[in-house]
């Protein structure tokens, strides 16, 4: 089983300037321990956690002395998917416990390779119970089981380890194929826009505007007011 050594956090150092040093943040509660908060080195801890998942039993060292953990819960920086937070669940190791296990998709179906169907991946994980010692990774589906359209894999087709039992149905489906639609190239008409200037014509000469005649813009006439004719009638009188 994994070994994680971790250390005691001080609190008064920022979580940044630990991620910067190359260790994380981590804290560990349940089977009777109290809550602690720790440090835990980053290469190690992705080492463990790509090898054991988050359904398999792995010990973290405190002060010299080993506690039997699961990987409860991991917070990932979204732009780099780095690890900066981790709970451990602290479990005992003589009483069963459930949790999830992914399911990990393996063969080849000849339904599929030949195109005729599509898989379909129902469940990503199966809810198990066992000792904390027997608790898989993953479980493993072949789907090469699925040879035509009618075919599908229950949860009672999986092979679990020894010790464990399945907690979903077995009856639930894990796997299937649907045919596949050949999708229609939508046709797109052209546009005729000499049609559409034509049926424009044709509704201005119903309405009794010819389009060949053009309106000739309308004569600006010219009024003097009173004012003008007072001022001339001055000028004709002083010459």
């Amino acid at each position: 089983m994994s070994v994680i050594k971790a250390e005691k956090r001080d609190l008064n150092i920022k979580l940044n300037a630990l991620r910067k040093s190359g260790k994380i943040p981590a804290v560990f509660y349940g089977f009777g321990k109290n809550t602690a908060s720790i440090s835990i080195p980053n290469i190690k801890f992705k080492k463990v956690w790509k090898e054991a998942g988050e359904s398999s039993a792995v010990k973290i060292e405190v002060d010299g002395k080993n506690i039997d953990v699961l990987i409860h819960d991991v917070q990932v920086n979204p732009v780099t998917d780095e690890p900066i937070h981790v709970d451990f669940l602290v479990i005992d190791m003589k009483k069963k416990i459930r949790v999830k296990v992914p399911i990990i998709f393996e063969g080849i179906s000849n339904v599929v390779k030949s195109g005729i169907g599509n898989l379909v991946k129902v469940l990503h994980e199966v809810e198990i119970e066992a000792l904390p010692a027997n608790l898989p990774h993953n479980l493993v589906v072949d789907i090469s089981k699925l040879e035509t359209l009618e075919n599908n894999i229950f949860i009672s087709d999986i092979k679990l380890p020894a010790g464990v039992i399945a907690i979903t149905q077995s009856g639930d489906v894990v796997a299937s194929v649907v045919a596949q639609v050949e999708e229609k190239e939508e046709i797109v008409v052209p546009v005729d826009l000499s049609a559409i200037e034509v049926e424009k014509k044709g509704k201005k000469e119903e309405e009794g505007v010819p389009t060949d005649v053009v309106a000739a813009p309308a004569k600006e006439s010219v009024h003097s007011s009173d004012g003008e004719k007072t001022e001339k009638k001055a000028e004709k009188f002083r010459s």
